[in-house]
């Protein structure tokens, strides 16, 4: 079964981190990532840029609104996601409990669902 770890920690840039600590923080990332692919269990994993560089669709009276920025005003943000396959949430929770982002932040632990051609939403099992 498919799960998406969603990683939500703050935000730093190398200048305000100190450019020890954000290496430390890349091979922490490397080695789990590493972890997860030895285990087969990896499907996709992506750190995502920093939050200045979202654009947040939005609806106003039924218009698309554009914005740039994020659309929370929040100093934990989604850093980055890890889709795994494993046999059932317990072994998922495992594997979020050893995400180096735990340390900084939150690790959500989302089931996914397969949208089939005829519209429906099915269990991922």
């Amino acid at each position: 079964m498919r799960y998406t770890l969603l990683l939500h920690y703050p935000e730093m840039d190398t200048a305000s981190l100190g450019p020890e600590a954000m290496a430390e923080g890349q091979r922490a990332f490397s080695k789990y990532a590493k972890d997860l692919q030895d285990a087969g269990v990896l499907v996709s994993a992506e750190v995502l840029q920093p939050s200045s560089n979202t654009t947040t669709l939005t609806l106003a009276e039924g218009t698309p609104v554009l914005v740039a920025g994020p659309f929370a005003n929040d100093p934990v943000r989604l850093g980055g996601i890890v889709v795994i396959d494993v046999p059932d949430l317990d072994t998922a929770i495992e594997w979020g409990k050893s995400a180096p982002a735990l340390a900084w932040g939150a690790i959500e632990v989302r089931p996914g669902a397969l949208f089939t051609l005829d519209g429906e939403w099915t269990p991922n099992t």
